[in-house]
């Protein structure tokens, strides 16, 4: 007896369902990968945005200008960085592209780090006063808040939004001209170190009821070891036999990784990621290189930074699980900054 042509439509149905499910779970959708950073085009470095290894310029390229820091929130991406005209350094901001200044041509400004929490767009940076002294500065939705108060030299590098709570990490020197590593949450300084050796913070990141930031503190030999504060409580990361800094953290789980650099015994910078205090080499030790920013995604972690080539050059680099990416051809310096993947 041949089947019903309800019976037909049922089957084809059902059979069309499968097909559909099977195809969105072999073929899931890759991310999109977003890379800040800046590259010489021979006479001034141009502020770069790579999205999934392809090259926009924001600027023209008749100023010195670079992209420090991206960040994206739905379909907008945000990029913080900073041009200069010869004279000052003035913030910029882009938003798909387009650029806000957020600061004036009368002084000199610097950005480090861009975080977006709903509406709210917040850079991390610094300006110099009047009597040339840098101030610590957040911009939240373009309004300056001064972090430090200008006495001595303050400089803010990193900003993570935790809920209500805004937190800012970054460095204050003090009246023995000792820089001191430092966070601010909402505002309010908290001294990481004790001001008697040199110690800077370079980043900050909240899981949970937990601060983390990452950082570098100079030892009684005069080295630079790589520091990570949990809480305010430091940990040391490296020997301090040869200087190591920190460049960016991020918390996944029960796991810390650190993005830095430690130098080998023959002098020469490597690109290190640390999990959980151990140390991965992303280069071989034969030239410099330095990793500036760590990225999660899933089980996939995300490097940005950059290696020196023979020629002398600086490559604008992305390590995906500890594989290279290179963004630049080298035949003019370019350096990747941040890296966020969506």
């Amino acid at each position: 007896m041949k089947p019903s042509l309800f019976l037909l439509a049922v089957l084809y149905l059902l059979a069309a369902s499968c097909k559909k499910n099977n195809d969105s779970t072999t073929t899931p959708k890759n991310p999109d990968v977003y890379v800040a950073g800046y590259e010489n085009n021979g006479s001034h470095a141009v502020a770069k945005l790579w999205k999934n290894g392809i090259a926009q310029s924001l600027t023209d390229g008749s100023k010195n200008t670079t992209a420090n820091s991206v960040y994206v929130s739905g379909s907008d991406v945000y990029v913080a960085g900073h041009e200069n005209d010869g004279h000052h350094s003035v913030v910029k901001l882009w938003k798909n592209g387009i650029a806000q200044s957020l600061t004036d041509s009368l002084g000199t400004a610097f950005t480090s780090s861009v975080y977006v929490s709903g509406s709210d767009v917040y850079v991390a940076g610094y300006e110099y006063n009047n009597a040339n002294k840098a101030v610590a500065k957040l911009w939240k939705n373009g309004i300056a808040q001064s972090l430090s108060d200008g006495s001595w030299n303050g400089y803010a590098k990193s900003v993570f939004v935790s809920g209500s709570d805004v937190y800012v990490a970054g460095y204050e020197y003090n009246n023995a001209n000792i820089p001191v590593a430092k966070l601010w949450k909402n505002g309010i300084a908290q001294s990481l170190s004790d001001g008697t050796r040199a110690a800077e913070a370079y980043s900050v990141y909240v899981a949970g009821s937990d601060v983390y930031v990452a950082g570098n503190e100079a030892n009684a030999a005069g080295q630079t070891a790589l520091k990570q504060w949990k809480n305010g409580i430091a940990q040391p990361l490296t020997n301090g036999l040869t200087d190591a800094g920190a460049s960016s953290i991020y918390v996944s789980g029960s796991n810390v990784y650190i993005a830095g650099f430690e130098y080998n015994n023959s002098g020469y910078a490597v690109a290190k990621l640390w999990k959980n205090g151990t140390a991965q080499s992303l280069t071989n030790g034969l030239t410099d290189a330095f990793a500036n920013y760590i990225y999660l995604s899933g089980s996939d972690v995300y490097v940005a930074g950059f290696e020196y080539n023979n020629s002398g050059h600086a490559v604008a680099k992305l390590w995906k699980n500890g594989t290279a990416q290179s963004l630049s051809d080298g035949s003019g310096s370019a350096i990747a900054n941040s890296v966020f993947v969506k």
